[in-house]
């Protein structure tokens, strides 16, 4: 079996993809090319748990009623899944899960994504994710100004 091959199985059968973080455009064109909607979630500014959220509503575009809850997440991304014609990829794009303030939510947001894929199979569909962990986020230097969360500091 191929590489491609492999990958394309790997997806459509849902789940946690193990992939190096440097093959993301491979991993999203193998999603698009096995018939799944693919959703970059940078998650690179997210300092706790509604920041995480912020960034997969920004990525996966939900409606502004989202709860912002493990519970209010695992709904919309079911949702989102039953809508697609096939199923669903995320990319967690430098999920932060070294910081205190997230240790434990990573953990949970894979758990959440782990019920949406079993969700997803048992609905004819697929959920595929890959989360890239990063550790934890530099400590602010002095006197500098942290990034805001929408990127730019003339917003």
């Amino acid at each position: 079996m191929s590489q491609v091959q492999s990958m394309l199985k790997k997806l459509q059968k849902g789940g946690l993809v193990d992939v190096a973080s440097s093959e993301q455009a491979e991993v999203i064109g193998a999603a698009e090319e096995a018939g799944l909607t693919a959703f970059v979630v940078d998650c690179d500014r997210a300092r706790n748990r509604s920041a995480v959220f912020r960034a997969v509503v920004k990525a996966v575009d939900f409606p502004e009623f989202f709860g912002g809850n493990l519970d209010a997440l695992y709904d919309c991304l079911c949702d989102t899944v039953l809508d697609q014609k096939n199923g669903l990829f995320l990319w967690f794009h430098n999920l932060h899960s070294g910081d205190p303030a997230l240790e434990e939510d990573a953990v949970a947001i894979q758990a959440v994504c782990d019920d949406v894929a079993e969700f997803a199979s048992n609905n004819g569909r697929s959920f595929a994710y890959h989360i890239v962990h990063a550790g934890r986020h530099p400590e602010p230097e002095p006197g500098v100004a942290p990034t805001p969360y929408s990127g730019s500091a003339d917003e």
